[in-house]
């Protein structure tokens, strides 16, 4: 974080009064004990608490010292409202994506959401919606990911009985104008949720390539019992065929690609539905405005891609303790919440910085690097941390500082972990 500027903006955005207590903690020292409280594996507020006792922490991140859980609660209420969070976050995500490269062939943005259960059910926006494991009581929040370098885009929170497509346009819209310059999109891929009329006219009109899986509604399924002429694919198992077919509302470059897959030869690939009865298949469709130069099989292989937005999800929860993160109040649960997908970007960013092509999980990172214990020395008025690194990891340590520490970007990649001993 330090050198990189994020900092500086964040103490910029953040909508928080500068206290008057002469023992008082700047909101600064608040966000970022508890993003390095994150970092460190915390997953609720009296753990990042915990890290007061801790006195490496405060000396490495740079802030007075880590912030007590009523102080952190009354930081977090300091989010009041939509348009505080909106002014804060949007240009903290916007900063992010400043700092990727343009890229050819252009970013894929996969549209997707979640449910974060809360079973207590007490806090503001926690409401019984469908979820994986039944009806529960969660928060629904709206996430976009571009997929090739496994950073979020935009984060926003919504009540747990909220449908999938809830907001979905205002969403992209307000996205859509925090994109730099230099990042062009390919393509947007969602899943059913996303595949309504308004939003496909919307990409459409921005002039954006889309796949997005049809609603296997009473009407298509008719349709693809009687009409369907299926084709044969290079793929053992998998035949595709294109239908005409147009719901109410969409564009009319849109076309409905249907595919079945024979369960015997699907060997755990997912994707599909069983339909009619007809066990021994499962079917899939899919809307896209692709040009019909591309095959239907070709645009099914291009949504596959989406499925790498799962496991960031599941980086996300695991890693980062969102489904743990409630506040009392909704605003305050977004603004904690977007803060732990900040620091999923930071760490993004950070491997990019070392020139990692290969994604590390948060928890290796920790193993390696962030819970490396230390000792704090003040010689001749300095302050010194002494890491305790193994001798055999030290010029691992060392090629990985010179790295960060850099002014200058070069090719020269540090591996992605220490040599085993």
């Amino acid at each position: 974080m330090h050198g990189s500027g994020w900092i500086a903006l964040l103490e910029k955005c953040l909508p928080h009064p500068l206290p008057k207590s002469n023992n008082h903690l700047t909101p600064l020292c608040k966000a970022l004990g508890f993003v390095q409280g994150l970092l460190c594996g915390a997953k609720k507020l009296t753990q990042v608490a915990y890290l007061r006792r801790d006195p490496m922490v405060p000396e490495m991140v740079g802030i007075k010292r880590v912030a007590s859980q009523s102080v952190l609660t009354r930081f977090f209420q300091g989010f009041s409202s939509a348009g505080r969070n909106l002014g804060c976050f949007r240009r903290l995500f916007g900063w992010c994506l400043e700092r990727l490269p343009s890229r050819a062939g252009g970013y894929a943005l996969d549209l997707d959401s979640t449910r974060l259960l809360h079973e207590d059910g007490h806090q503001e926006g926690v409401e019984v919606g469908y979820t994986r494991v039944g009806t529960k009581p969660c928060l629904h929040p709206l996430l976009a990911i571009l997929s090739e370098v496994r950073l979020v885009a935009s984060f926003w929170l919504r009540p747990g009985n909220s449908s999938c497509a809830n907001n979905v346009q205002s969403f992209f819209l307000d996205l859509w104008e925090n994109l730099p310059r230099q990042i062009h999109l390919r393509v947007v891929r969602a899943d059913s949720g996303f595949c309504i009329g308004t939003l496909l006219m919307l990409w459409e009109i921005l002039k954006l390539k889309f796949v997005v899986a049809a609603r296997l509604s009473q009407p298509l399924q008719g349709l693809i019992k009687k009409e369907t002429a299926w084709e044969a694919t290079e793929i053992e198992g998998t035949e595709a065929a294109e239908l005409e077919y147009r719901e109410q509302g969409w564009p009319a470059s849109a076309r409905l690609i249907v595919l079945r897959h024979r369960r015997a030869d699907k060997q755990g690939r997912r994707g599909g539905k069983m339909l009619f009865d007809c066990p021994g298949y499962l079917y899939q469709g899919l809307v896209t405005n692709l040009p019909r130069t591309q095959k239907p099989v070709a645009v099914w292989r291009e949504y596959n891609g989406r499925a790498a937005c799962e496991n960031i999800i599941k980086e996300l929860d695991a890693g980062y303790g969102l489904p743990e993160l409630a506040c009392k109040d909704f605003w305050a649960t977004e603004a904690a919440l977007s803060l732990g997908v900040l620091a999923h970007n930071l760490i993004v960013l950070f491997e990019r910085k070392l020139g990692w092509q290969e994604a590390v999980t948060i928890g290796s990172l920790r193993y390696w690097i962030f819970v490396t214990a230390g000792v704090i020395s003040q010689a001749q008025g300095r302050t010194t941390i002494k890491l305790a690194v193994p001798e055999k990891e030290r010029d691992w340590w060392q090629r990985l500082w010179e790295k960060l520490l850099s002014p200058f970007s070069n090719c020269n990649a540090v591996e992605n972990r220490p040599a085993l001993p």
